[in-house]
């Protein structure tokens, strides 16, 4: 039962499943990204500041789990990925960096470069952060401009199993329309998800008021661009690999996998049901507070979904426009078995951690935050 492939398949489940978990917690991202338009005066913008600065460590843990998660069980995508599209990376590594101190530096004594510096890392943050991390995604469906030749281990010159083949190294992404409509969704989901999170946090009625407001101001364009993805990404043609592990173009393979695996397929479609009924839930009837924990679930379950459409059912999870061979599938790409056994074993333990955020999440999420508590509040940012 517990075959190579078992293990293959449950790391790329792992990792489809941190991916959804981290989509939604960009929620952090896109509340940063509305600070200086959501904010009116200087109460306000404390007020939303220490709301977002008591989860954004769950963002950043998530990314960085996720990130060490692919480097343990897929080792040549890491390589291949971070070490050729490292500009892209490296942004997305400086947007995050920056947030970290930012929370913990703009209200210190002797702060010389002012509050507002500070507030402007956050905001780039939330804009930058989460568009890049769309178009990175993106490219699992659209392919990258890299080359793998592991004989090149023996090169002495040049030891270097993958290669990229632009000089931009993977700033090129930028040039694909579809890259872009993932990344606008991510964008616009995690300012639709900010917008619901402050709904059910804040106690105050005129950022309640102007939270509606921005709420719908978003999710009209996250929908216009998801389905913008969704409709071309189902409709192109798709990076298969048969059973020989040769490479090639299938037409409408990223629907059919939808067809082809119904349990995926259904619960991608529950995923965006729950998405789209927070949504409507909380613009249709403004005394329902908990929309945020409808949408978000919904977020991860149809992001978890999106990304094992891209692995499963003999996908290229990182396809290759180079050279389509080159393109790495969750079988040519993993860890040893010995090394997926041995981390299945350990990841045992993620449902204690899980339980543990849950009675941590809860425990600062007793009351809902109005401007006396963060003014009372000795270690407010």
């Amino acid at each position: 039962m517990f075959t190579y492939a078992f293990f293959q398949h449950y790391w790329w489940f792992i990792i489809s499943l941190l991916g959804g978990l981290l989509t939604f917690l960009l929620f952090i991202q896109g509340g940063q990204s509305m600070l200086f338009s959501l904010s009116k005066t200087e109460d306000e913008k404390r007020l939303l500041i220490n709301v977002l600065g008591r989860k954004w460590e769950f963002t950043f843990t998530t990314l960085v789990t996720f990130g060490g998660a692919f480097f343990a069980s897929f080792p040549l995508f890491y390589s291949t990925s971070f070490g050729g599209a490292y500009w892209v990376w490296l942004i997305i590594l400086f947007a995050f960096t920056i947030q970290a101190f930012s929370y913990e530096f703009q209200s210190k004594p002797g702060n010389v470069y002012g509050k507002k510096t500070y507030r402007s890392f956050l905001f780039i943050n939330g804009v930058v952060g989460s568009f890049l991390i769309g178009v990175a995604v993106a490219t699992f469906f659209t392919g990258s401009d890299f080359t793998v030749g592991k004989g090149n281990i023996t090169d002495i010159a040049s030891p270097v199993i993958s290669r990229w083949g632009s000089g931009w190294h993977g700033l090129e992404a930028l040039l694909c329309p579809r890259n872009w409509f993932l990344g606008l969704t991510v964008f616009f989901l995690a300012r639709t998800n900010a917008s619901l999170y402050f709904i059910n946090r804040l106690s105050d009625e005129v950022l309640e008021a102007r939270s509606y407001k921005y709420m719908i101001y978003n999710a009209v364009p996250f929908v216009v661009f998801f389905l913008a993805f969704v409709i071309s990404t189902f409709l192109s043609e798709g990076f298969a690999v048969n059973e020989q592990g040769i490479v090639y173009m299938e037409k409408y393979k990223y629907f059919m996998n939808l067809i082809e695996m119904p349990l995926v397929g259904i619960f991608f479609l529950l995923g965006v049901v729950a998405v789209l009924a927070g949504i409507i839930l909380s613009i249709v009837n403004k005394s329902f507070k908990k929309g945020i924990w409808i949408t978000g679930l919904g977020t991860v379950v149809t992001v978890t979904m999106l990304l094992l459409v891209a692995g499963y059912n003999n996908t290229a999870f990182y396809p290759s426009v180079a050279d389509l061979q080159s393109s790495l599938t969750i079988f040519n790409s993993s860890s040893s078995e010995f090394t997926l056994k041995v981390m299945s074993i350990a990841s045992i333990l993620v449902p204690i951690v899980a339980v543990y955020i849950f009675f941590a999440w809860r425990a600062m999420e007793k009351n809902k935050t109005d401007i006396q508590d963060v003014n009372d509040d000795s270690h407010a940012y």
